[in-house]
């Protein structure tokens, strides 16, 4: 079995080299990107390399990085290249080959109203360029043909590099009071558990392709961005960290504006992959724990 993984270097990326290397030979590219990152799984190299003409369906000149949220709104153009177009490239080498396509999507999809965990069958609906072009290249990949997996997932986390966790933390060290938006409620997801996960999921897959679809990939339970601070901040003074910050306060959204808006509600509802891939998903207090002891190295 060949695996092409475009986006080593970003955080799902990353993780996946090290869940990928036991099914099968796997090359792994750099897309230069932040998060971007998609996995083509096949018996053959995919032509989305190279043509077995020798001509190249994706140019050298083809922009393979992604945008980052904020950014997709003043680049809606280069954000529906890479996150739309690309996808539809590589799906339709993809079903030419008889491959796997497997794409990481995001909450961004849906308009972010409400309280309720989003299904799979929700109506979809954007409030960004960035969410609408991640919408783009889900449609592109359904519409080729393809045998997929398209992985949405929400405020996904890394042990590497920065993140949330560590940036409360950074700031936690000098300032005696943070304020962090409440209002907004997802589940922080380890990039190693959507890593586990999808590999997983892809050995089920290879063996019964019906499995092919979208799916909401997230840790258990839900929480705001203050209170993930909060319990950042607690985990790490209870285990001996000298911090200077005394209080975190609640804020809105509306107090903290930024070019592309967030939705409020990013629940995922995940009954679909549990029961599809019989896989049991752990709290999202347990990854982050888990990564908070290797910051502190506790």
């Amino acid at each position: 079995m060949k695996i092409l993984l475009l986006g080593k270097n970003g955080q799902v990326g990353w993780e996946l080299q090290r869940s990928l290397e036991p099914l099968g030979q796997l090359i792994a590219l750099d897309r230069q990107t932040a998060d971007g990152v998609c996995v083509v799984i096949s018996p053959i190299w995919p032509p989305c390399v190279r043509r077995s003409d020798g001509s190249s369906r994706m140019s050298s000149s083809t922009p393979l990085r992604t945008t980052a949220v904020d950014k997709a709104e003043s680049e809606p153009e280069l954000a529906f290249i890479v996150n739309g177009q690309a996808m539809q490239v590589l799906a339709e080498e993809a079903a030419a080959l008889n491959a796997w396509l497997v794409h990481y999507s995001t909450d961004y999809v849906f308009n972010g109203i409400g309280s309720i965990p989003w299904l799979e069958t929700d109506a979809v609906g954007p409030v960004n360029q960035y969410g609408a072009s991640k919408l783009a290249g889900e449609q592109a990949i359904i519409a080729s043909g393809c045998k997929h997996l398209i992985f949405r997932t929400s405020w996904s986390t890394e042990r590497a590099g920065n993140n949330f966790a560590k940036t409360m933390l950074r700031l936690a060290k000098d300032r005696e009071t943070l304020n962090v938006i409440a209002d907004q409620i997802g589940a922080p997801t380890g990039a190693d558990l959507i890593a586990d996960v999808s590999a997983l999921a892809i050995r089920q897959a290879l063996q019964q392709p019906e499995l092919s679809g979208v799916y909401h990939l997230a840790a258990s339970g839900e929480v705001s961005w203050h209170g993930y601070a909060a319990h950042v901040i607690a985990f790490a003074q209870a285990n001996g960290e000298k911090l200077a910050v005394t209080a975190v306060n609640p804020i809105d959204t509306t107090a903290y504006p930024t070019p592309a808006q967030r939705p409020l509600n990013s629940r995922l509802n995940t009954q679909k992959l549990r029961a599809k891939f019989y896989l049991h998903l752990p709290d999202w207090q347990s990854g982050v724990n888990r990564m908070l002891r290797e910051v502190l190295n506790k």
